[in-house]
């Protein structure tokens, strides 16, 4: 049975242009067939607890004489690394907070990045190689290449960093600029370039759910 994990971070539940995106994936791998299931965790409105100890930063087998960690939080990892690594597909939405990622998918990642389990250490250890990964980066200005935002943009090189080169993910971005134009005066003139950024990121994640979903239910 194709699984997604499905993970959403924006804190606007009502508005949130990366919410619409990833349920556009997800509403189009669920209608692939039956047996294509999806795995919803809402980091905002159930938000992980930051990590109580660096010592989970490392696999047991890792950690100094003296590192202890509280068996509850051990056990929320071992079941955060579990879930992503049991799902053949994962979709993040990722909308760009204050030029960066929103601090509850960070949590997360201080979860599931862990050398020695996920990230290669002493030994080859990369449970998560080639997994296909798709990214809804919403950010509210245009941040395109070749712009004079792009070098702001500290969404995408970071999950490209975490994801594709320490996991080793296959990573697909679907970037969507000019979110805000429709709510900053100043940006008003984009409004048409918005909605068609929109509308490519639409069609860019039905072509990716059916490409991915497809190639996991071979």
């Amino acid at each position: 049975m194709p699984q997604l994990l499905h993970l959403d971070s924006s804190a606007d539940p009502d508005r949130s242009i990366s919410r619409r995106v990833t349920a556009r994936f997800s509403d189009a791998w669920h209608g692939i067939g039956t047996d294509h299931s999806v795995i919803h965790r809402d980091l905002h409105s159930s938000p992980l607890p930051h990590l109580p100890t660096s010592a989970l930063h490392w696999a047991p087998h890792l950690r100094t004489a003296d590192e202890t960690v509280d068996p509850s939080a051990e056990a929320l990892q071992v079941e955060l690394i579990e879930e992503l690594i049991s799902a053949d597909a994962v979709l993040i939405g990722a909308p760009m907070y204050n030029w960066s990622i929103p601090s509850t998918l960070k949590a997360w990642i201080d979860y599931v990045h862990v050398p020695g389990i996920t990230v290669p250490f002493e030994s080859d250890t990369a449970p998560l190689v080639g997994k296909p990964v798709v990214v809804v980066t919403s950010r509210g200005n245009d941040y395109t290449p070749g712009t004079d935002n792009a070098s702001a943009d500290h969404t995408t090189a970071q999950l490209r960093q975490v994801l594709g080169v320490a996991l080793r993910m296959d990573v697909h971005f679907v970037p969507v600029d000019l979110t805000l134009a429709e709510r900053v005066p100043a940006l008003a003139p984009q409004i048409p370039r918005a909605r068609a950024n929109l509308e490519a990121a639409f069609s860019a994640v039905d072509d990716l759910a059916l490409r991915l979903g497809g190639a996991t239910a071979r």
